[in-house]
């Protein structure tokens, strides 16, 4: 696997304007969220609805923090729905918005 910078590419506004559609968004229809060792689990009820809504924030999520790395878990039988961002080499995630190490003011 490349290492790809721990940068998003997304200026502030484009940020703000997207929010709801990346993981901040997501994360208010998660059931529980645990953080584990290189990032966080993410568990949603199964609905087709949040399926979409999730497979859409992984899209734009890869587009724009190419570090990060999605494994979409769809257990059988209508069974719950997990996702697990893993950032290789990294505290854990956090959702709701860049580490303060992370500052979005220099990206493109």
């Amino acid at each position: 696997m490349a290492d790809f910078p721990i940068v998003c590419t997304l200026s502030n506004a484009e940020l703000n304007q997207r929010q709801g559609m990346l993981l901040p968004g997501l994360v208010r229809h998660a059931e529980s969220v645990e953080a584990t060792a290189d990032g966080c689990r993410l568990r949603f009820a199964p609905s087709a609805d949040v399926l979409r809504r999730i497979v859409d924030a992984i899209d734009a999520e890869r587009q724009c923090c190419r570090f990060l790395r999605f494994e979409l878990v769809v257990e059988a039988g209508l069974g719950p729905i997990t996702l697990t961002l893993i950032r290789p080499g990294q505290p854990p995630v956090t959702l709701m918005g860049p580490p303060a190490s992370e500052d979005r003011s220099t990206a493109p």
